[in-house]
């Protein structure tokens, strides 16, 4: 039944998006390893691949809208499939820890290249830039993380509109990778919406510019909300993310099934 579930998800995502999601999936067994299976200071929380959920919503079908959830503690993804349209959003995307050495002695970073990409794009912005993205020198909790459906929040930072062609472009490749964690087809339908409104999307940034160090970011604009957040549970906030995926107007595909979430 697993092999039959992984199979459903690697259909439903990309490649680059299933390999992020199983590489945050694997980081929580190294979690489990670190703490012995329980949360931090004994909490109640217990960690590693044994603690994953699935649940289907609906009647899987290749017409009628149906929905399918996936999760547990730092990673979890929400698809609504309606016909040829598909949402990944909202979708939890975090880890803990940040770097692993797996089976085979490699490095694995699941978030490394959103991070890397993050930090390259706000030390590319001149210091007009980073005065209107740049709010505050301690990275912030998520604003729309679980919990928070159906609310909104006020664009903040620089609007895309303010940088230049280069600076545009590093902004639309680090969206990809939110947009991208869907197949092909829905990345690609996403994607549009966002660059279509690249103008009134805007970054926002809290805490250091020095990469390895703890910082917050966030994009936001008329088709999209992203959240990457340091925690500071658990040793260094900088191995700890907590992130959110989300679409002011489509979550859980309500543009598709025209049920709004309150």
């Amino acid at each position: 039944p697993q092999n039959a579930w992984l199979a459903l998800m690697q259909a439903t995502l990309s490649t680059e998006g299933y390999k992020r999601v199983l590489a945050e999936w694997a980081a929580d067994d190294q979690l489990a390893t670190e703490s012995s299976g329980g949360g931090p200071g004994g909490g109640q929380l217990q960690y590693g691949r044994q603690y994953y959920w699935v649940a289907i919503i609906g009647t899987p079908s290749e017409t009628d809208p149906w929905q399918w959830q996936w999760g547990g503690h730092h990673v979890t993804v929400n698809a609504t499939i309606a016909g040829a349209n598909l949402a990944l959003t909202p979708s939890f995307i975090g880890v803990q820890p940040a770097s692993y050495t797996d089976a085979n002695g490699a490095t694995v970073r699941p978030l490394g290249d959103i991070e890397d990409e993050a930090f390259a794009l706000v030390n590319s912005l001149d210091a007009t830039q980073q005065k209107a993205a740049i709010l505050g020198t301690t990275y912030v909790d998520l604003v729309l993380g679980p919990g928070q459906d159906g609310k909104t929040i006020q664009a903040e930072g620089l609007p895309a509109a303010q940088m230049t062609a280069d600076q545009q472009a590093a902004l639309v490749k680090l969206i990809a990778h939110y947009t991208g964690l869907a197949n092909d087809a829905a990345a690609a339908t996403h994607l549009a919406e966002v660059t279509s409104t690249l103008d009134q999307t805007y970054l926002a940034w809290y805490g250091s510019t020095t990469q390895g160090e703890a910082a917050y970011f966030r994009v936001s604009g008329p088709a999209i909300v992203i959240e990457y957040s340091p925690q500071q549970m658990g040793g260094n906030a900088a191995s700890h993310i907590h992130g959110i995926y989300r679409h002011p107007s489509n979550d859980y595909g309500a543009s598709y099934t025209g049920v709004e979430i309150a």
